[in-house]
């Protein structure tokens, strides 16, 4: 596969497509940017911090997680705000990785945010679903590290990302909530992940130099050189769905989450390439965003 670069210089994770716009983020700096960009220095949520995922609404709204929650913001007319930030009452921890069902809800794994901070073991993640309504549900926990989620075809299995562990698999009910989960390969650096049109799952690795495609059933049906030495995330885009993007960066080289610190040098950069298989069209999210 041939690819080539869209940016560099920062520490790229969050990526969504929106037509010819391609959105990123910066996880260890701050804000989100665009390809191509509008104006030089143009940057949106510059506040936000640990920004992990970007997904567009279907009202064209960007939402962001990150170490507050769920923000967003309106690139056509300059408003921004907050989705979420509290569950039950409580403030959230942060928010990594995001994937939308059907029905416009959106799934999501916690991360501890300020306990990385300030140099701490972060505490345990879970995941939850936030129904169109603003309904927040715990439906896992405690997990060891939240990252890339996504969903079968016919959106009934959630697969996901447990760093420091594996991919997992679980049942979606008619509820939206899950069985048990179901362990599809141990991968200690697995981090992002999407699905193509044939159900197959591409997870990226934060120590590995090439994405891997599993199977539902978790056998590895195949793999692509990075260009590059490891990637935390990827997003399928184009008008056909075979562009790939991807976050490349340096390897992290730490062995479970407290060893999470900021990198020294911030050589990592947005690619892109062209894949043989389409990945699967993404749900937007439904939120009424005002």
């Amino acid at each position: 596969m041939d690819f080539e670069k869209l940016a560099d210089g920062q520490w790229f994770e969050g990526i969504a497509v929106d037509g010819d716009t391609v959105w990123y983020s910066d996880v260890f700096g701050r804000g989100i940017r665009r390809v191509p960009p509008a104006r030089a220095g143009e940057v949106w949520r510059g506040e936000d911090r640990w920004i992990s995922a970007l997904m567009v609404n279907v009202d064209g709204k960007v939402l962001a997680s990150g170490a507050t929650g769920i923000t967003w913001f309106d690139p056509a007319g300059g408003a921004s705000g907050v989705l979420l930030d509290r569950v039950d009452g409580a403030p959230i921890s942060g928010v990594n990785e995001m994937v939308a069902d059907a029905s416009g809800a959106l799934y999501f794994g916690t991360v501890d945010s300020a306990a990385f901070e300030r140099g701490e073991t972060p505490g345990p993640s879970a995941l939850f679903r936030l129904a169109p309504d603003g309904q927040a549900r715990r439906l896992t926990g405690p997990l060891k590290f939240s990252n890339g989620l996504g969903l079968s075809p016919d959106g009934r299995r959630l697969y996901h990302c447990e760093s420091f562990v594996g991919v997992f698999a679980y049942d979606v009910g008619p509820d939206g909530l899950l069985g048990d989960p179901q362990l599809l390969i141990e991968k200690a650096d697995c981090d992002g992940l999407k699905v193509d049109v044939e159900g197959r799952l591409w997870v990226a690795g934060f120590k590995s130099p090439e994405l891997i495609i599993l199977r539902p059933d978790g056998g590895v049906a195949g793999s692509y050189a990075l260009p590059g030495k490891a990637a935390t995330n990827l997003h399928f885009g184009g008008t056909d769905g075979r562009d790939i993007y991807l976050s490349v960066v340096l390897p992290v080289a730490v062995d479970d989450p407290s060893a999470v610190v900021v990198p020294a040098e911030m050589k990592s950069g947005l690619w892109r390439g062209r894949t043989a298989v389409a990945g699967l069209a993404l749900h937007p999210p439904r939120f009424r965003l005002r």
